[in-house]
């Protein structure tokens, strides 16, 4: 009757199961004596203990389908009304010459697990009272052949043991399951952190970057206007008419970057359809990437869009950089969705030299220097990215036939 979440905390639907548990083997119990072994039991008594435990546990299960958290004190009211419950049979059966007394400790040791130690020791207090009291004051058995009274509670002694063993290495096997758990989850979450701290540090790095070099930028861009004019009215700057034009070209991606930059401060939605903002990306790259020979493959659904496209891109961007860096002469981009139909995915293929084995354990977790002279910033904050948007990257080495090179996929769920 309590379930163990993710904390690992006992919860009222696990309580509930006990309960209902203990609710059974009490009812086999007094059959049990009754009728093989000859014990004459206050009946009555005990039935009208029994069906008050069903009616509180009926509440219980009514608590649980709510499905609200717990308090400790809601955990130490239900104990304290199984140690009542279990106090009162005991009173009806022989008190502490019952075999079954020791069943006060399963429930002791699940509230020293789960309980606040203030209410551990009152929950222990009330134990250790009812306890003192079945010593002194209960209803004697009657049996019908006393002589056999301590076969009998060996027997009894015997089985109340196993249940004991039984009900404290479980729930020990349970909350220790759930600790490790507990511990891993804790391990992913300083993980994450670390991740999220580099990326904002390198973020803040990336807007001051960009902060500073708007003013140069804004300086190329008027000496190349002048310039510009000057081939216009002298032949001998008419070879370098193309270069300008690809310098000119060049520079208004670079403040158009930088325009998206500070529209991405100040703008909340970026939810785009996948058809018009695929297209409009492609363009943007092929501008910054003439020389590559790059080919989009597949066509996106145009029923489907994106939640934050400018972080896509961006982290497109990062991949396919790296793709021409790795290989201008053959860098495509594939967009397909999964066969379950929730996500999309981002296949980024080049062929250059593949992943070095050096590289492939720490590529995406953390800057590192790679073979094609960059430092791994980007594919971190690609990676970083991606997580945030609840997806993922996925990178492995193409080796078919004389065919190599390297597999990036950006799988990202989508939004109908």
């Amino acid at each position: 009757m309590h379930r163990i979440t993710n904390t690992g905390r006992v919860n009222l639907g696990h309580l509930f199961w006990l309960r209902s548990l203990a609710i059974i083997g009490q009812l086999v119990t007094i059959a049990f004596v009754q009728i093989f072994i000859g014990v004459h039991l206050p009946l009555p008594a005990m039935l009208l203990v029994i069906s008050l435990e069903v009616l509180f546990n009926g509440f219980t299960w009514l608590r649980v389908a709510r499905q609200k958290p717990e308090s400790s004190f809601e955990l130490f009211g239900q104990l304290w009304v199984d140690l009542g419950a279990l106090s009162a049979l005991l009173f009806l059966s022989g008190g502490t010459t019952n075999p079954f007394v020791s069943l006060y400790l399963p429930s002791l040791a699940i509230a020293a697990a789960v309980l606040p130690w203030y209410l551990m020791a009152w929950l222990a207090a009330f134990a250790v009272a009812c306890y003192a009291v079945l010593s002194f004051n209960s209803v004697p058995l009657n049996l019908d052949n006393p002589a056999n009274l301590f076969d009998y509670y060996r027997a009894g002694m015997w089985i109340n043991f196993v249940v004991s063993v039984v009900l404290i290495a479980w729930f020990v096997a349970r909350m220790s399951r759930a600790l490790r758990q507990r511990d891993a989850a804790l391990g992913n979450a300083r993980q994450r952190l670390l991740r999220d701290e580099r990326a904002v540090a390198l973020g803040v790095q990336a807007a001051t970057v960009a902060h500073e070099i708007g003013t140069p930028l804004s300086t190329i861009s008027m000496l190349t206007e002048e310039l510009q004019e000057a081939v216009r009215t002298d032949p001998g700057l008419k070879p370098y008419s193309t270069d300008l034009n690809l310098l000119e070209q060049q520079m208004s991606l670079c403040i158009s970057a930088l325009a998206r930059l500070r529209s991405q401060a100040s703008t909340a939605d970026t939810r785009q359809t996948l058809g018009a903002w695929l297209e409009s990306f492609v363009q943007q790259w092929r501008l910054r990437h003439p020389h590559v020979k790059f080919e989009c493959l597949g066509t996106a659904p145009a029923s489907l869009s994106l939640d934050d496209t400018v972080a896509v891109s961006q982290i497109l961007t990062i991949l396919l950089d790296n793709a021409a860096r790795a290989s201008s002469d053959h860098v495509t981009l594939k967009v397909t969705q999964s066969t379950s139909g929730e996500f999309i995915e981002f296949e980024v293929r080049d062929a250059g030299p593949g992943i070095p084995l050096a590289l492939r354990g720490s590529l995406g977790t953390m800057p590192v220097d790679s073979t094609q002279g960059g430092h791994g910033v980007g594919l971190y904050l690609a990676f970083s990215a991606a997580l945030q948007l609840g997806g993922s990257i996925e990178l492995s080495d193409i080796q078919e036939g004389k065919t190599r090179g390297t597999r990036a996929v950006l799988r990202l769920p989508l939004t109908a």
